[in-house]
């Protein structure tokens, strides 16, 4: 009996310092695991780390690590699960059942047998069986970030208390890693945003390209929030649509060139509201409803307005694909200042071009000025004085280059006044004005596929005699005629005279080129014909006189 009584007492011992070796060498992975998860400051990587922990900690198959955005889950990260499985089960889990069981009461849940709970109702079709689980809430400060999900213990047998106390260890760890993590990636994200917004300031007063500078928008946004689509829109003067202006990512094409109702949209949305909006699947956003399908396998979606203290500009819209994390509303905020100083930028940029604008034209109407009462004057008194010396010339030959100086320098004049005219045109009316201002434009928009700006001459009263239906024609006709004359003629020069006299307006346009080809298609000329006979003129094609081709297009101003 004694030496029995001596045996089990030993075997006690034994299983005793098992026991404590067994809790020890525990201890010891759970400060590995702290350690560990507290050494990452990158975000996904600090959750990652923190599911492979936990999975080692308390010997399970399989482990996953929710992030809660809302009643839902947001993010989920599995371990245990193969690729090949994860693509065979499907969507990831959204936060019902089970995994919405913590959600809903967020306290550490541990179950022999998963079916036997009421919120279960199995698995998708190819899921690997599961059946004991162990579930614990993760808090950063007072805020539930997530859970950590254990199932199937090796071995056959259950989660015990002790897992539990573990687990409920290493969340607290865990919580406080996410802190330091999210605290770290919001410090640089900031770093980012002002360094990206210095970028853009300095482009757009250093006079860049507005497109340029919207496009450098969206990529440093996109880049920044890591989102799979960036999209600026931009109102629409006097209406109350938006007009997307750059569009970069995955399906951008769908997006770019489109004008869309800000009733109905994303961006409009987020416009009215003057803050940003997010939506964990943009598909399916109630607030889009207008324009065609354009967001495909897109889901978590923000836009931010872009505010300046004269209203809303526009707005910035980020999309990841279906299944990414959500925006968050840190990152939000960033954005919407990064909006916010591009808006300011772009306005800022506007007035230093009107100030620019305003300068020129206060340059042209100071040349106007010195042409009229300078050159011009001088050239009528240089005139007059030809004229007066007539009468002393006997020389048939003098006299008649004497006449011949004065119909030059009468030209001439009419050509300033011409110019002139020009000058004090301002640069928006040169679409919409009168005659000449249209002239002056398409001569201007020629020149760069004739590789040079054709001689245009104006003479008579253009805006004041000629009819805006007139005018339109008189336009197109111009417009047609130097097309042609820079796909066809091969010129080296161009001259153009715009002319109302003694009732008539002729269009006439001159070019040193081949000539017309012989056989070669007339129906551009005859659209040009058709239009002067409809008003009771005429158009003629023939040689210049030195080659090339002259048209002459004239018009009745009775007839209009």
């Amino acid at each position: 009996m004694p030496r029995l009584r001596l045996d089990q007492l030993l075997d006690e011992l034994q299983v005793r310092l098992d026991a404590v070796r067994g809790t020890q060498s525990r201890v010891h992975s759970l400060l590995e695991a702290v350690l560990s998860v507290g050494s990452e400051l990158d975000l996904p990587q600090v959750l990652r780390t923190i599911v492979e922990s936990a999975v080692t900690l308390v010997d399970a198959e399989y482990g996953a690590l929710g992030v809660i955005e809302g009643t839902r889950l947001s993010q989920f990260l599995t371990v245990g699960v193969s690729e090949e499985q994860r693509a065979a089960i499907g969507p990831l889990p959204s936060g019902h059942g089970i995994l919405g069981e913590l959600i809903r009461h967020p306290e550490p849940l541990r179950l022999r047998e998963l079916s036997e709970h009421p919120s279960s109702y199995g698995f998708p079709h190819d899921h690997p069986p599961m059946h004991t689980f162990l579930g614990v809430p993760i808090r950063v400060r007072d805020e539930v970030f997530g859970n950590l999900y254990l199932t199937e213990k090796r071995g056959g047998g259950e989660f015990d208390g002790e897992d539990e106390t573990v687990l409920r260890t290493l969340a607290v760890a865990a919580g406080v890693a996410i802190e330091n993590a999210r605290l770290y990636r919001s410090a640089r994200d900031r770093q980012r945003w002002m360094e990206a917004n210095a970028e853009i300031v300095a482009a757009l007063l250093s006079g860049a390209d507005e497109m340029d500078v919207l496009s450098r928008i969206v990529r440093h946004a996109r880049n920044i929030a890591d989102a799979d689509l960036g999209v600026i829109a931009l109102a629409v003067d006097g209406s109350s649509d938006v007009r997307v202006m750059i569009a970069e990512g995955t399906g951008a094409d769908d997006h770019r060139g489109l004008t869309l109702p800000r009733d109905g949209t994303f961006m409009g949305a987020a416009m009215a509201a003057e803050k940003p909006i997010t939506t964990g699947e943009i598909r399916e956003d109630p607030r889009v409803t207008a324009g065609p399908p354009r967001f495909g396998s897109l889901g978590p979606a923000v836009a931010v307005p872009m505010v300046t203290d004269e209203g809303v500009r526009g707005a910035l819209l980020l999309a990841r694909k279906l299944g990414a994390a959500v925006f968050s509303e840190d990152g939000s905020s960033l954005l919407l200042g990064f909006a916010g100083q591009a808006a300011l930028a772009l306005q800022l940029a506007e007035r230093r071009r009107s100030a620019e604008q305003l300068t020129v034209l206060e340059d042209r109407d100071r040349i106007a000025r010195d042409l009229h009462d300078l050159a011009i004057q001088r050239l009528f008194a240089t005139g007059m004085t030809l004229q007066s010396t007539l009468r002393f010339v006997d020389h048939p030959q003098a006299t008649e280059r004497l006449l011949r100086a004065v119909d030059d320098l009468d030209e001439t004049i009419k050509i300033i006044r011409s110019t002139i005219f020009g000058l004090r045109t301002g640069e928006g009316d040169r679409r919409s004005g009168g005659l000449r201002a249209r002239a002056v434009a398409s001569v201007a928009d020629a020149a760069p596929a004739l590789g040079f700006t054709p001689a245009l001459h104006m003479e008579g009263l253009l805006d004041t005699d000629v009819p805006a239906d007139l005018a339109q024609d008189a336009v197109a006709v111009l417009v047609e005629a130097l097309s042609n004359a820079a796909r066809h003629a091969q010129a080296s020069s161009v001259d153009v005279s715009l002319v109302v006299a003694g009732g008539t307006l002729t269009v006439c346009v001159t070019d040193d080129g081949v000539g017309l080809r012989p056989g070669g298609r007339r129906s551009g000329l005859r659209n040009l014909a058709v239009r002067a006979e409809q008003r009771g003129g005429s158009m003629e094609t023939a040689a210049g006189p030195e080659g090339g081709t002259r048209l002459v297009w004239k018009v009745p101003l009775a007839a209009a």
